[in-house]
């Protein structure tokens, strides 16, 4: 039996009860604008919103229809900071551009709820906390330590104990935890939705169905072209992350495209709604393969993971995620799964998001190796900023030349045997 590829991701949550989208008029003929931006997710339309608010003309090509690829298909959760910690950051970035980096990514989740209150964005957004739960010695020492970095530059971490942890989840299956209170939760889809909106209403230009096949440079800008018309730029932003493709080599080797998936209840009742994330947090643990999971507002339970590239082995893991949230959740054992949906995250091989220099007037922001609802609408405000005309040495957050992955063909392979290997280590350091 052939499995098509694209059904077991489809079922999507977030699509299902998604609001109306904005319109979004393919491209014809030819227009012109200041800044043209390629990629309708966060990156993309927070930074048409950001240039639109500054008087700065922006159009925005999206080769399918606003929030479609990782921005609407991701869990929603609101994760302040970066893969890796404060410390390790000014270290390696230098205490200048590296303490802006940490101040960048720990305001990202503060950015994003300001957005959602100043525009009205009805996307559901809770600003409850985002919760890491520890499942084992060697990462409560690792968590502790984020802790610690964080309240140093005075963020309000802290630590939970194994009762905390427990009580904030509804389950014990975690020895300790941290709680971040500048995260949260939101529907994802609709806070894209909300976001063309507001850079719409604020005189942003967007186009739907609208792929960019070409990048021409010219003499006083640039020409992209697309199946039905032609838009000439002064400046280019390239927003694509995960679903990037050859418009401007060499971009497309410089991330890693992995495929996370998702499943969903349908609303539980109220009883089994009260044990479960009483306090309306976001949780995503400390396995090397980690699990994220939540509840959407009608009560809902959202569990997701690590997928495969391939359809029998994407609903293999998503049986899998059934499996292990009614381990986590015995009162789940019984309920209806209604969906199962999925998308590319974009992960980097040093695990921090780029802004890339990709020729003069041309700038890419990508790779948010799983934090992008939180990164991407900040990376926006940054390449804003530059398109606008700040000088890269000021922006707050390293411009550099992208720097294609060594044996990047061979993605596929390499991340099976990543995987597999996170997989074994996470089950030898489980709790038994």
């Amino acid at each position: 039996m052939i499995v098509n590829e694209i059904a077991p991701i489809a079922n999507s949550l977030w699509s299902a009860t998604a609001n109306a989208t904005p319109p979004c008029p393919p491209l014809r003929g030819e227009e012109e604008t200041d800044v043209a931006i390629v990629g309708a997710g966060f990156t993309g339309l927070s930074a048409a919103l950001h240039l639109a608010e500054a008087g700065v003309a922006a159009t925005v090509l999206e080769a399918e229809t606003p929030g479609w690829g990782a921005s609407g298909r991701n869990g929603g959760q609101v994760n302040p900071g970066l893969k890796e910690d404060p410390d390790a950051i000014e270290a390696r970035f230098g205490p200048d551009i590296g303490a802006r980096m940490v101040t960048l990514a720990g305001g990202a989740g503060d950015l994003v709820f300001s957005l959602i209150r100043r525009h009205g964005i009805d996307c559901a957004g809770v600003q409850a906390g985002w919760i890491q739960p520890v499942h084992d010695a060697a990462a409560l020492r690792v968590v502790q330590a984020r802790v610690d970095q964080w309240a140093r530059r005075g963020a309000p971490l802290r630590m939970l104990s194994r009762q905390e942890t427990a009580e904030m989840l509804g389950t014990d299956a975690y020895i300790g935890g941290m709680i971040d209170p500048r995260g949260g939760n939101l529907h994802p889809l609709n806070y894209a939705l909300g976001l063309a909106e507001a850079a719409l209403a604020a005189g942003a230009v967007l186009h739907g169905q609208s792929r960019a096949l070409r990048l021409e440079r010219t003499g006083a800008g640039f020409v992209l072209h697309t199946a039905e018309g032609r838009l000439r730029a002064r400046r280019v932003l390239l927003c694509t992350n995960g679903y990037t493709d050859d418009l401007m080599p060499p971009l497309r080797r410089t991330v890693v495209p992995v495929r996370s998936v998702q499943v969903a209840t349908a609303p539980l009742s109220d009883n089994m709604r009260r044990s479960i994330l009483p306090g309306g947090h976001s949780a995503s643990d400390s396995r090397r393969l980690l699990l994220y999971f939540r509840l959407d507002p009608e009560g809902r339970f959202v569990m997701g993971g690590r997928g495969a590239y391939d359809a029998r082995g994407t609903l293999r893991q998503m049986q899998a995620l059934r499996e292990v949230s009614e381990e986590l959740y015995p009162q789940l054992n019984g309920v209806e799964w209604s969906y199962a949906w999925g998308g590319y995250v974009a992960m980097t091989a040093d695990h921090y998001p780029h802004l890339h220099r990709m020729a003069p007037g041309v700038m890419a922001g990508l790779g948010y190796n799983g934090r992008g609802v939180a990164m991407a609408t900040a990376m926006g405000k940054v390449l804003a900023d530059w398109a606008r005309g700040v000088p890269e040495e000021a922006l707050d957050f390293p411009v550099t030349e992208p720097r294609p992955i060594p044996l990047h063909f061979l993605r596929k392979p390499a991340v099976r045997a990543t995987v597999a290997w996170y997989r074994l280590r996470d089950r030898l350091a489980a709790p038994r």
